[in-house]
């Protein structure tokens, strides 16, 4: 289990943070942390679209034994 402080915001990230927490099934201080890991890893990314980050980081969170494996395509002769 990770260490937690308390961290004074404003009251309107609060408010978007407490909306998008409930659609995406995280909790306040969830979707926070899911918003600073894509934002940390755009800066450190900035040629990546923000789409590209959030589905790379959401892949990598799946576990791996529901991955499937990569089948190339055939190539039509």
């Amino acid at each position: 289990m990770s260490a937690s402080i308390s961290i004074q915001i404003n009251q309107n990230l609060y408010e978007h943070a407490k909306q998008d927490a409930v659609i995406e099934h995280r909790t306040i201080d969830g979707q926070i942390e899911y918003w600073a890991e894509i934002g940390r890893a755009a800066i450190d990314n900035p040629d990546l679209p923000i789409s590209f980050i959030a589905e790379s980081l959401a892949s990598m969170r799946e576990p791996r034994e529901n991955a499937l494996p990569f089948i190339p395509r055939s190539r039509s002769k």
